[in-house]
């Protein structure tokens, strides 16, 4: 019943149509240069800590068959995607990748992928570093809906990060779709 009202009121209020390129394009920002992460908080649940893969699955309840290599997870192609071992309520999102070098592809070609928030929405992880592509698709955008505030990535091969301060998953799963290149990342879902 949230979701659906959720739903009506962005309907309600977005008044370009969607992946359209005449919308305004967000503000190109310096991130500032790249720097180590930072521990996750004492409550925090790792889902990923650098070592294995063991809070998280595939979508068909097998193990998860992504590569970790140098402590971080990579894409391995044809494996489908990852889904989170257990379901999650509201919790606070933070996520790490960093996209192939040299960039290949334009626009939604470069570095796509995405992860999935109560099986609806779904946060746009592109390389969106001068790569003009539709505004609800670049990275931070809660894709098809809503751009980024601002466009704050970094160069390919650089580590980019991004915070959701609340995302409402409702006792559904995190999952994260794998892009057509060997994209890497990072998940860590802050309890609270």
């Amino acid at each position: 019943m949230i979701a659906a009202l959720a739903l009506l009121l962005m309907t309600q209020t977005q008044q370009w149509p969607q992946h359209s390129m005449d919308r305004p394009r967000p503000p190109v920002v310096d991130p500032g240069p790249e720097r180590p992460s930072a521990p996750a908080p004492k409550d925090a649940i790792v889902l990923f800590d650098g070592s294995n893969l063991s809070q998280w699955r595939a979508q068909d309840s097998t193990a998860a068959k992504w590569i970790i290599r140098d402590g971080y997870v990579e894409v391995k192609a044809g494996t489908g995607m990852l889904v989170s071992a257990r379901g999650f309520g509201d919790v606070q999102l933070h996520i790490e990748w960093r996209t192939p070098t040299p960039p290949q592809g334009e626009g939604q070609e470069r570095g796509n992928s995405g992860i999935f928030l109560m099986g609806i929405y779904e946060l746009q992880v592109l390389d969106s570093y001068q790569n003009d592509t539709y505004p609800d698709g670049q990275a931070g955008a809660i894709y098809g809906e809503n751009p980024p505030l601002v466009n704050a990535t970094r160069p390919p091969g650089q580590w980019q990060a991004r915070h959701l301060p609340s995302a409402a998953l409702q006792g559904g799963q995190l999952a994260r779709e794998p892009g057509p290149d060997d994209s890497v990342f990072e998940w860590c879902v802050d309890s609270g």
